[in-house]
């Protein structure tokens, strides 16, 4: 009894991935920033970020032209930026200057002094470009994503609906910096007022369930109803917010002066001064466009940049299950044999009332994280894993997702349950997700120590659930190689996970 499909080279030679480097300089209205990124295949991986809050765009409302000590910063910071990327030769660089550099007078003039002080050339993209970058980097961190993405930039405000084009995108002067009032003499009641009539004409075009999130004030926002709730997990990609929490946090905020905001933890003074408008437009995105939910996109226009220079097979790879399999494959783990765990397990949790819709994805996600703690010490190797899955930044989950993986990959070392961070499950997971997750732990643990993470002695065995019944089958000859006690007694733990009796199967 060999499982062909367990075994196929193909699966290896699939999880051999490219790996090369790629850098975006960004110029946007409020910040001036370099990411360099590490693309293995599919996965996107941020391995250095360095902002200037130069404000480029903060004189734009009063007299159209670029803030003169914004200039400056801005390219003090790109000449060091230049000078950082100068020791990285084969460093693919993106550049995209935004709203404040296409809408300003001196825009033009800028430019030129970029090129000819620093040899730098900028990409200056449109309205219409910069809202479909944005809709493809959240494509490339939630490929289901549905609904609208707004980015928040100094200037500006990009709307677009998810699945569209660019003719479905429209670029506003919504922006802190382009809308007179929004930092001086703060009146919120009239600023909304004035955010209403602009966003009126466009608001039946742009209805919506789901807003997508993409921008540094909206980041900072949810950061704060995070706090406000007590929320145990700090992580802000797919970080949700319910209408009526993400009003209330808005209607908070801005009424709140700079002395108090500027007490929040990790909120620097620049951004102080935007948040409170960032509060009042999201009140008002909420009340125009029907919004029901406010999802947090770490993915923004510098994503959707990388995303689109990619081929059309590598766009169509799942990111949660590419970023585990990159995750494991930067510990030198054989990341071929977790697409043969993950089929070895299949008919098992096939058989089951799935405990998540995406639950073959998850359990294909988590078995590519099998031996995630070989490397480290065996005391500690649960806690670990489970912190290090937890927050890995690997996108296309959600929190709940999130939690299920970490607690799947922390069973998968433990048959104790004792995990570190409790209130981050009972949070996050119902008791028979987390029943799931740990029947999923124990599951990896048996096809992991049967095989010796071997995918062709894996293909020697399955394992199947029937009734009442879990069924592990040994195929002649084998049953001396694969049966020990401990192989029973990981055999045993899985069936008590699933409430089934265990019967071993061997010479079929």
């Amino acid at each position: 009894m060999l499982n062909a499909a367990l075994v196929n080279p193909a699966v290896r030679q699939a999880a051999q991935r490219v790996v090369r480097d790629a850098a975006v300089i960004d110029v946007g209205s409020n910040s001036v920033r370099l990411v360099i990124y590490r693309l293995e295949g599919r996965a996107i991986w941020s391995i250095y970020n360095e902002k200037v809050l130069a404000g480029l765009g903060r004189d734009l409302a009063e007299t159209g032209k670029l803030s003169p000590d914004g200039v400056e910063e801005a390219l003090q910071a790109l000449r060091r930026f230049s000078a950082l990327l100068e020791g990285m030769p084969n460093v693919q660089v993106f550049t995209a200057a935004t709203a404040a550099v296409r809408e300003a007078s001196d825009g033009r003039a800028f430019l030129q002094r970029v090129e000819r002080e620093i040899g730098l050339k900028l990409q200056v993209i449109t309205g219409a470009q910069e809202a479909r970058y944005a809709a493809m980097g959240v494509l490339a961190g939630q490929p289901d994503a549905q609904g609208v993405v707004g980015d928040l930039g100094g200037a500006s405000l990009e709307l677009i609906r998810l699945g569209g084009t660019t003719r479905d995108a429209i670029s506003l002067p919504l922006g802190p910096f382009s809308v007179p009032g929004s930092s001086s003499h703060f009146d919120a009641d009239q600023l909304k007022d004035s955010i209403g009539e602009v966003l009126a004409p466009h608001a039946k075009r742009f209805r919506a369930q789901d807003l997508h999130a993409v921008g540094g004030a909206w980041r900072n926002l949810a950061l704060f109803q995070m706090r406000m709730s007590n929320y145990p997990l700090e992580v802000l990609h797919q970080y949700e917010i319910g209408s009526r929490d993400a009003l209330a946090v808005a209607r908070f905020v801005s009424r709140q002066s700079h002395e108090s905001l500027s007490r929040i933890p990790g909120l620097s003074r620049k951004r102080v001064e935007t948040l409170p408008y960032a509060a009042v437009l999201l009140e008002a995105l909420i009340e125009h466009l029907g919004l029901e939910k406010l999802t947090l996109s770490a993915f923004g226009l510098r994503e959707g940049l990388l995303f689109e220079g990619m081929d059309a097979a590598m766009q169509a790879q799942d990111p949660l299950v590419e970023g585990c399999a990159a995750l494991a494959g930067r510990a030198g783990i054989d990341t071929g044999f977790g697409p043969a765990l993950a089929a070895w397990l299949t008919p098992v949790f096939s058989a089951l009332p799935p405990a998540f819709e995406r639950e073959p994805l998850l359990t294909a996600a988590a078995c590519q994280l099998a031996d995630l703690g070989a490397q480290l010490h065996p005391d500690h190797r649960a806690d670990l894993v489970f912190a290090q899955v937890l927050r890995a930044p690997i996108p296309g989950q959600t929190h709940a997702e999130r939690a299920f993986i970490a607690t799947a990959a922390y069973a998968r070392y433990t048959s104790q349950f004792e995990p570190p961070e409790p209130e981050v499950i009972s949070r996050l997971l119902s008791a028979e997700r987390v029943a799931r997750a740990r029947a999923l732990g124990a599951a990896i643990r048996l096809g992991c120590d049967l095989s010796s993470r071997n995918a062709q002695l894996l293909g020697h065995s399955s394992l199947s659930v029937r009734g009442s019944v879990l069924t592990l089958g040994v195929a002649h000859g084998h049953a001396d190689l694969l049966l020990g006690e401990q192989t029973l007694r990981r055999a045993t733990t899985l069936a008590v996970r699933l409430g089934r009796q265990l019967v071993v199967e061997s010479g079929r």
